[in-house]
């Protein structure tokens, strides 16, 4: 059965480190509420209670869209491999704009300045509560390895097309909400 804690213990962090994906869930206090897979070694465990990834281009910005409207985030992590177990982290997100001092002190000190092609910007995760509960749900899967679509995608796209994709695709949620990938230009 679920069991809740304040902030992250030793053993939770072993279990996200091992993860190869987790899912993002988030939503505006109207609209649709927003559910997107993620994986490509993005997240990293800063702290008892934060989390960061990066966080690539997609074909939406429906997370920078619905913080920015309502902050509210939570992560879960479940076990496809071994035993069964979900993790769930909720508490409130905010977007390190690409290129701002977070995002790119973040880069530095713990994505070791590896920036993948199509890399958009950074969800920082405040977490308030930690949840983990049986998963005995969750149906095994072996891991094969990462698909290269997305960055092939990217290096194709080059930095000019990745621009006048973001600002056709991510500029806006599917709901008309504004992301603020380009309020510097306002």
């Amino acid at each position: 059965m679920a069991k809740q804690f304040p902030h992250l213990q030793p053993e939770h962090r072993e279990f996200i480190q091992r993860q190869r994906l987790f899912f993002t869930a988030s939503a505006a206090s109207t609209g649709r509420v927003n559910v997107s897979p993620k994986g490509l070694d993005a997240l990293r465990v800063l702290g008892e209670r934060e989390v960061v990834y990066l966080d690539r281009t997609g074909s939406g910005n429906e997370t920078a869209a619905h913080l920015r409207a309502d902050g509210r985030l939570t992560l879960m992590f479940c076990a496809f491999e071994g035993p069964p177990y979900i993790l769930r982290l909720y508490g409130r997100g905010r977007v390190l704009r690409h290129g701002g001092p977070e995002y790119t002190r973040l880069l530095a000190d713990v994505f070791g300045n590896e920036e993948p092609p199509g890399a958009r910007q950074m969800v920082w995760l405040d977490i308030d509560l930690v949840q983990k509960s049986c998963g005995y749900g969750v149906p095994l899967f072996e891991y094969e390895g990462e698909r290269p679509t997305l960055t092939k995608w990217a290096e194709a796209k080059g930095p000019e097309g990745l621009d006048t994709y973001r600002r056709e695709k991510n500029a806006r949620s599917i709901d008309g909400l504004p992301t603020g990938l380009f309020d510097d230009e306002a």
